[in-house]
C-alpha cells in the first residue's frame, strides 16, 4: 500500500461524501434565497431533528462498512452476506418505530428548541414531509456501508453524487420554479432519498445473490456474532448521542440569540458539514484499508495506513483553511442574499477556518478504529469531548455570547482528535493480540 492506491480510494470517496452534506446546503441556501430568515431556522431545527434520529442510528453505515471490509479481507462468503442482512434487519424495525412515534418527537422537540411561531411552522412543514423517508434512509445506511466496504468505489460514486444532483435539481424546481417554498425543499430531498434506497438494492444485487442468505439462515441470528455488532454499534451510538447532544445544544443555544444569529449559525454549520464531509472521506479510505490490513493481519500495512492518513489530514487542513480565508465572502454570498445575515457569518468565519486542525485527526482516525471493529476507545473519546464542550458552554457563553459557543464547538473538536490520537497503541494491541 502506498499513496497511489490510497488516494485511488480517496479521491473518489472525498468527492461522493462531500455530496452528502450538500443536500443540507443547498436546502438552507434556497431557503435563504426567499428572503425570511424564519424559513432558514425553521430547516435548520427540521434538520437537526432529523439528524438526531439519523445520525443515533449512523452506525448502520459505520458499522456495516467495518464488518464488511473485514469480511472481504477474509475472503469469507457467508460473511459477506452476513455483513449486510444483520444491519439491514435493525434498520428495517428502527425505520418503522420512527414512523410510530414521529408526532411525540416532534412535540418534544419543540419543548427543547422553544422556536418563534414563525420558525415552528416551517419546522412542522420540513419535518412531517421527511419523516416518511426513515426506511430509505436508515436501510440506505446499510446498503452504502456494505457498498463501501466491498471497495466498489465507482457503484459508491455514483450513487452518493447522483442522488445529490436529483436533489439539487428539485430543491431548485419545487422552490423557485413551482413556488412549494419549505415544502418543496422536504419533497425533493425524499424524492432523492427513495432514489438512493433504490439504486443501492439494486447495485447489491449485482454483487451478491439475495435468495444465496438461505443457505446460511442457522447462523445469521448467532448470538456471538449479533453480540460482537451490537457491542460495535452500542459504543458508536454512544458516540453519536454525545455528537447529537452537543449539536442541539448548539443549535438551541444559537436560537435564543434571535432569528438571525440562528440563521447564520445555520449557515456556517452547513459550512462546518462540509468540512467535515472532506474528512470523511479521508476516513472511509483509511477504514477500509485499516479493515483489510486487521482481517488479513498484515501490521506492516497498518502502520502504513497511519502513517499516509497523517499526511492526508495535514495537507487537506491547510487546503481547507486557505479556501475559507480567501473565499469567504462569496462562500457565504452562495448561501443568502439577506445582507445582515451575511454580515453576522463574516463576523464568525474565522473558527471555520481552525476547524479542520482541530478536527481532522479525530475524523480519520474515527475511520481507522471502525475499520478495525475496536470502537471502545471512539465512544469514550467523545464522552471526554462531550464533558469539555459542556464545561465550555457554560464557562465563555456567558462572557462572549455566540463567539463563545463557538469557541465551546472548538474544543470539542479538539478533543475528539487529543483522546483518538491517544490510544492508537491500545489499538493495535488489541487487533494483532
Amino acid at each position: 500500500m502506498g499513496y497511489k492506491e490510497y488516494l485511488s480510494i480517496a479521491i473518489p470517496f472525498v468527492i461522493s461524501t462531500v455530496t452528502q452534506p450538500l443536500l443540507g446546503a443547498v436546502d438552507t441556501a434556497v431557503i435563504g434565497r426567499l428572503g425570511e430568515p424564519a424559513f432558514v431556522g425553521g430547516v435548520a431545527i427540521g434538520t437537526a431533528i432529523l439528524n438526531t434520529l439519523y445520525w443515533l442510528f449512523g452506525f448502520l453505515r459505520v458499522g456495516t462498512s467495518g464488518f464488511s471490509a473485514q469480511a472481504l479481507g477474509s475472503q469469507s462468503e457467508k460473511q459477506i452476506y452476513f455483513a449486510y442482512f444483520r444491519p439491514l434487519f435493525i434498520a428495517l424495525c428502527i425505520s418503522v418505530i420512527f414512523i410510530g412515534l414521529h408526532q411525540p418527537i416532534l412535540e418534544g422537540a419543540f419543548a427543547i428548541y422553544e422556536p418563534e411561531s414563525r420558525v415552528l411552522e416551517s419546522t412542522q412543514t420540513y419535518f412531517e414531509i421527511l419523516i416518511w423517508g426513515a426506511p430509505f434512509v436508515l436501510i440506505g445506511y446499510v446498503n452504502l456501508g456494505w457498498i463501501m466496504g466491498q471497495k466498489r468505489i465507482k457503484e459508491t460514486m455514483w450513487l452518493q453524487i447522483s442522488t445529490n444532483l436529483i436533489n439539487i435539481i428539485l430543491d431548485v424546481v419545487f422552490v423557485f420554479y413551482c413556488d412549494f417554498g419549505v415544502a418543496g425543499v422536504a419533497y425533493a430531498t425524499l424524492i432523492a432519498q427513495g432514489y438512493a434506497f433504490v439504486l443501492g438494492l439494486w447495485f447489491i444485487s449485482k454483487i451478491i445473490t439475495f435468495k444465496r442468505i438461505v443457505h446460511f439462515k442457522e447462523e445469521l441470528l448467532h448470538k456471538g456474532e449479533l453480540k460482537k455488532i451490537m457491542s460495535v454499534n452500542g459504543d458508536l451510538m454512544i458516540r453519536t448521542v454525545c455528537l447529537l447532544a452537543m449539536t442541539n445544544m448548539f443549535v438551541a443555544r444559537g436560537n435564543r440569540f434571535g432569528v438571525e444569529i440562528l440563521a447564520a449559525n445555520a449557515i456556517l454549520f452547513q459550512i462546518q458539514y462540509i468540512i467535515s464531509y472532506l474528512f470523511d472521506g479521508l476516513a472511509n479510505a483509511s477504514s477500509i484499508f485499516a479493515g483489510r490490513a486487521v482481517g488479513a493481519k498484515n501490521k506492516e500495512q497498518y502502520h502504513e495506513v497511519f502513517r499516509i492518513s497523517n499526511v492526508m489530514v495535514f495537507g487537506l487542513s491547510m487546503l481547507v483553511a486557505l479556501m475559507i480565508v480567501l473565499f469567504e465572502k462569496p462562500m457565504i454570498a452562495l448561501f443568502t442574499d439577506i445582507a445582515s445575515v451575511q454580515t453576522l457569518c463574516l463576523e464568525y468565519t474565522l473558527w471555520l477556518a481552525i476547524f479542520p486542525f482541530c478536527v481532522g485527526i479525530g475524523l480519520v482516525y474515527y475511520g481507522v478504529f471502525t475499520g478495525a471493529t475496536y470502537t471502545k476507545p471512539v465512544r469514550d473519546s467523545m464522552v471526554f469531548s462531550l464533558f469539555i464542550f459542556v464545561v465550555a458552554y457554560f464557562s465563555f457563553i456567558p462572557y462572549f455570547d455566540n463567539h463563545g459557543l463557538w469557541l465551546a464547538f472548538i474544543l470539542f473538536s479538539a478533543g475528539r482528535s487529543f483522546f483518538l490520537f491517544r490510544e492508537t497503541k491500545k489499538l493495535e494491541r488489541h487487533s494483532f493480540s
